[in-house]
């Protein structure tokens, strides 16, 4: 989950509980069923894609690329009070409806709910994030998709985490994978703090890292998860002090030409895809509202404010 930067927004623990233990291994709405078609095509037309002929590793990898451009990483409703709801439906609704992004249990778990709908084989997997000395961070810290298409390829999608991967990368894959957002290696994890693997210390099961030009950037669980599994992680980023998502405020997406526009707060960042940046604060509220709406395509009534990040959560 990471772009810069969860405060006592409605995330309900209870949330996703419902099915038996195995419903939300593939991504889906959480009740057991998919998305009318209806949805599907709107989800779509805010990619600016047509549905594919197939769910092919192509068609991902155009898919994946679109909404990192189209649908922002972003925390907004943590500051504004919004319910947080893991919910397939209600999360592409958020998306579709609400013209918004999301950070990345919403953003993985709709893009994981269209993929299912599209027909890909998508599986739910969870991570915890490399912070500061290499220290990981909380269990269901990230949630992440494992992709596979009739076709036999086996991919790993991101569309959550802010500056990532910008294409699917190849999940079997342990040497170098060169993409536009840096050069990726997935690897056995390093041992945690606990001395261990992860899963049962073997190949198959044990946990992955995943780096970015040479630096873990998480720690990847291969056992497949359920969407109201994250429950507890949306919780914690969503109302604890120690989290960065209560502390700040971040909108972001991806560029047409591969660079990065940001607001936190009210400074506005303009990455270029060689690295060159451009910052301004802006001033008065009206311009804040207008980047938000001229930038991203979010329509707000007020700006939003960091709410206490002190409060307990």
């Amino acid at each position: 989950m990471r772009e810069a930067a969860h405060d006592d927004t409605n995330v309900d623990p209870t949330e996703g509980a419902g099915p038996g233990p195995d419903a939300g291994t593939r991504a889906g709405t959480g009740t057991g069923t998919g998305p009318d078609a209806t949805a599907v095509d709107a989800y779509l037309r805010r990619l600016g894609v047509g549905r594919p002929a197939r769910p092919s590793a192509d068609a991902l990898r155009e898919l994946h690329l679109r909404h990192l451009r189209t649908v922002p990483f972003e925390n907004l409703s943590v500051h504004l009070g919004e319910e947080i709801a893991l919910d397939g439906k209600r999360l592409m609704d958020k998306v579709v409806s609400g013209r918004r992004g999301g950070f990345c249990y919403e953003l993985n778990g709709a893009f994981g709910t269209l993929l299912t709908a599209l027909g890909y084989e998508v599986t739910l997997l969870a991570a915890r994030v490399y912070g500061d000395g290499g220290r990981l961070g909380i269990p269901y810290d990230h949630l992440a998709l494992r992709v596979r298409t009739p076709d036999g390829d086996d991919l790993l999608a991101d569309v959550g985490f802010g500056a990532h991967c910008l294409l699917p990368l190849a999940f079997g894959e342990r040497g170098d994978q060169k993409d536009p957002g840096g050069t990726f290696r997935i690897t056995g994890a390093a041992p945690d703090a606990a001395g261990v693997r992860g899963g049962q210390d073997v190949a198959p099961v044990a946990d992955l890292d995943v780096l970015r030009d040479g630096k873990r950037v998480y720690r990847l669980e291969q056992r497949p998860r359920a969407l109201g599994d994250f429950v507890t992680g949306a919780w914690w980023h969503s109302t604890s002090p120690q989290s960065h998502f209560t502390r700040s405020l971040v909108c972001s997406r991806v560029t047409e030409d591969g660079g990065r526009v940001t607001l936190s707060g009210r400074r506005a960042t303009t990455t270029a895809a060689n690295g060159a940046r451009e910052e301004r604060e802006l001033g008065t509220d009206e311009e804040v509202l207008a980047y938000y709406r001229d930038r991203f395509g979010i329509h707000l009534a007020q700006v939003p404010t960091v709410r206490d990040p002190h409060r307990a959560g």
